[in-house]
């Protein structure tokens, strides 16, 4: 009875509610679910990850503490693994699951994941999609459905998800470690994390287009 209360009290959207619910392991099961499954692209990767260093600090908010050796093992454990499953469906038949999908979304997801691996290569792009929402969870059964090979998805997906996770959760505890109450301020904490998650991919951008034009 007390864990389906908890279950629905719980705000998936939310960071905090999730950390709060179920601490590290919640961390690893939420990033499964975003990079691993094509149902988990709504779910709050990147603030879930800079609000759990948050809450790795002693004193400095007024949330659950958390240990940090903890949370970076389930951030690691969770995107890897996720992103491992996602790409094994996708070979296995992740191009009809999409197509049965109505979501919007995830479809425009969809589009860039593949416009990535198309223009920056199979390396570049599995490392970059892992900052950008949606597709993080789109490319990686993309990937596998477009035949990308096996060792290069893994030694480059490997490489993103560590600096992906581990870069979050380390940015939120150093930021909880320097500044008092720093939890009163994490909404718009939080969105500047996300916008500046996206710097690689727009870096990219930017310098494809200047390429283009030069020739």
């Amino acid at each position: 009875m007390h864990l389906s209360s908890t279950l629905l009290a719980v705000n998936p959207l939310d960071a905090g509610s999730l950390l709060g619910a179920f601490g590290a392991l919640g961390i690893a099961a939420v990033l499964f679910a975003e990079t691993g499954l094509l149902v988990g692209f709504f779910l709050p990767g990147d603030s879930l990850l800079f609000t759990a260093g948050l809450l790795c600090t002693t004193g400095a908010h007024s949330g659950p503490h958390l240990d940090l050796a903890q949370v970076l093992a389930a951030a690691a454990v969770g995107a890897l693994a996720g992103a491992q499953v996602g790409y094994i469906i996708g070979r296995r038949g992740g191009r009809t699951l999409l197509a049965r999908s109505r979501n919007k979304r995830l479809h425009e997801g969809a589009v860039r994941a593949e416009e990535l691996l198309n223009r920056y290569g199979h390396g570049k792009a599995v490392v970059l999609a892992r900052f950008v929402p949606v597709v993080r969870t789109v490319l990686n059964p993309l990937a596998g459905a477009l035949g990308v090979n096996a060792r290069t998805f893994t030694l480059w997906q490997v490489v993103g998800g560590l600096v992906w996770t581990l870069g979050l959760v380390l940015a939120g505890y150093a930021l909880g470690s320097s500044v008092p109450n720093v939890d009163h301020y994490l909404l718009p904490i939080v969105a500047v994390v996300v916008a500046v998650s996206l710097l690689p991919l727009a870096v990219e951008l930017l310098r494809s287009r200047r390429q283009a034009r030069a020739r």
